[in-house]
């Protein structure tokens, strides 16, 4: 037992190690004061920070990015809740195959969803407008929403709301007063997580951006292909530092790995 607890133990750090990689590379990069990408990195500059001041195309991307980000969790938020409480509450027929069928963006991949979404949006007339992007973006912002608000419910008390309908509440005073603030921390983590997915992503966006229409994940994607310079590895820290601190953030309200349905 001895030495199956260390071979899960040095599986567990190699693991982390390997899903570090990226960061440990791509971060010290930014700081180098050579006029392209290197690791280790000659010498110590924030030249390529600064820079970022000079390149408008990224500060307008970033925006675009917190936009479309917060829109995507704000109607993420809505419909994941909306959905999530009427599953646990309410006894519908095939309630697991909705269950699956909300969620179902989670299991396939990204690619297939972004083409899937492209031949669908193209004879509405969405494909390459904000529109159709931010559809796109709620699509697979909601699945995240949901679990967390499940797990959220899963330990819920319903005779609160019982005791509160009983004392004369109506059943939108009962949700407000008593659901609400009960599931609230699954909510506020089921829209960071929104939020990071939808600023985190880049193959779904792929096939919805146009060209007057950038997010700063494609804009860094595009940015290596014409032009492989420090600056990318600078802009891809920022994201690395917007992400860790919204995971930060969601772990310390519900943990990360309640989103899958992990212990409590």
């Amino acid at each position: 037992m001895k030495n199956l607890g260390r071979l899960r133990l040095f599986v567990a750090i190699i693991s982390i190690i390997y899903i570090l990689i990226p960061l440990i590379v791509v971060i010290p990069a930014s700081f180098t004061s050579a006029s392209y990408p290197s690791f280790p990195p000659e010498g110590f500059s924030v030249q390529w920070y600064t820079a970022l001041l000079d390149r408008p195309e990224f500060t307008e991307a970033l925006l675009n990015s917190v936009k479309f980000a917060l829109l995507a969790a704000l109607f993420s938020v809505i419909f994941g809740t909306l959905g999530a409480l009427a599953i646990a509450k309410y006894d519908i027929p095939g309630k697991s195959y909705i269950t699956s069928l909300l969620t179902a963006p989670l299991s396939v991949p990204q690619l297939v969803l972004g083409i899937a979404l492209l031949i669908y949006f193209t004879p509405m007339m969405l494909a390459g407008t904000s529109t159709g992007f931010l559809l796109a973006h709620v699509v697979i912002c909601i699945p995240y929403v949901i679990r967390l608000v499940l797990t959220g419910l899963s330990g819920f008390d319903y005779n609160l709301e019982r005791a509160a309908a009983i004392l004369g509440a109506s059943p939108l005073t009962v949700f407000w007063k008593v659901t609400l603030p009960l599931i609230r921390p699954a909510i506020i983590s089921g829209a960071l997580f929104a939020f990071l997915t939808s600023f985190d992503n880049v193959t779904i966006s792929l096939f919805m951006v146009s060209s007057d229409m950038r997010t700063l994940p494609i804009e860094i994607f595009s940015q290596m292909q014409d032009s492989y310079n420090p600056i990318v590895a600078s802009v891809s820290s920022v994201v690395i530092f917007i992400s860790v601190i919204l995971i930060v953030i969601l772990e310390k309200l519900q943990g990360v790995g309640k989103a899958f349905g992990g212990s409590h």
